[in-house]
């Protein structure tokens, strides 16, 4: 599948829930993806890209900003509070905030570097052990702590576990944001992005669909 099938599809998605044109940000996948892909993509005009590790997004990307303008990039990954410093001078936007930790790694460097990235709460609204994330219950009370923190906080994201109905996760994270008062939803991948653009998705994250499938690096 093509990016520009994947953009007519979002805009369907769009029309159809009947929400405004344009008002889904499609962050393109780039985790993995060997550099002509991304390049490839980036020659089409699409800015907006998420990476899951820093490391391997410091060795990518300041090479293409000095090549291409008006570059997005959004870290959809874990974060390690010891890799802060280094996320928040290469991203514009994390997505990846899960623990009061973290929050104040965030906080304190934002002080220091005189500025600080957009900033997503990962819900795990599965409640799954092995995943990031703050869980429902505790979501008001750490969406307040960053708050209290001054920090930047401008939505939630989710990653629903992959054997369970997307559209219910969706719906909870919509209704977390909603009592919250944060407009920005980062939920829906490949497979379930307008499942995700109808429960009221702001950023959708797409990687094979438009790259193809992601090759291995090799060891």
């Amino acid at each position: 599948m093509s990016l520009e099938e994947i953009k007519t599809r979002i805009a369907k998605a769009e029309e159809a829930a009947g929400r405004a044109p344009g008002s889904v940000h499609l962050i393109a996948v780039s985790k993995v993806q060997p550099n002509e892909r991304v390049e490839a993509v980036l020659e089409e005009g699409h800015r907006c890209f998420g990476e899951n590790r820093v490391q391997e997004a410091a060795g990518k990307w300041p090479g293409f900003a000095e090549r291409f303008d008006g570059i997005d990039l959004h870290l959809i990954g874990p974060l390690q509070s010891n890799k802060a410093r280094q996320a928040m001078e290469l991203f514009d936007s994390i997505h990846s905030v899960d623990r009061p930790k973290l929050a104040k790694a965030i906080a304190r460097l934002a002080q220091e570097l005189g500025h600080c990235p957009d900033l997503f709460i990962q819900v795990n609204t599965g409640e799954e052990e092995q995943k990031a994330g703050i869980l429902p219950a505790d979501a008001d009370a750490f969406i307040s702590e960053c708050r209290a923190l001054d920090l930047p906080v401008k939505g939630l994201m989710c990653i629903p576990p992959v054997d369970e109905e997307p559209a219910l996760h969706f719906a909870l994270l919509a209704k977390i944001a909603a009592r919250n008062g944060l407009d920005g939803l980062s939920m829906g991948m490949s497979s379930d992005f307008e499942t995700a653009i109808a429960l009221g998705a702001t950023h959708v994250r797409v990687g094979s669909a438009i790259f193809g499938e992601r090759v291995k690096p090799t060891e």
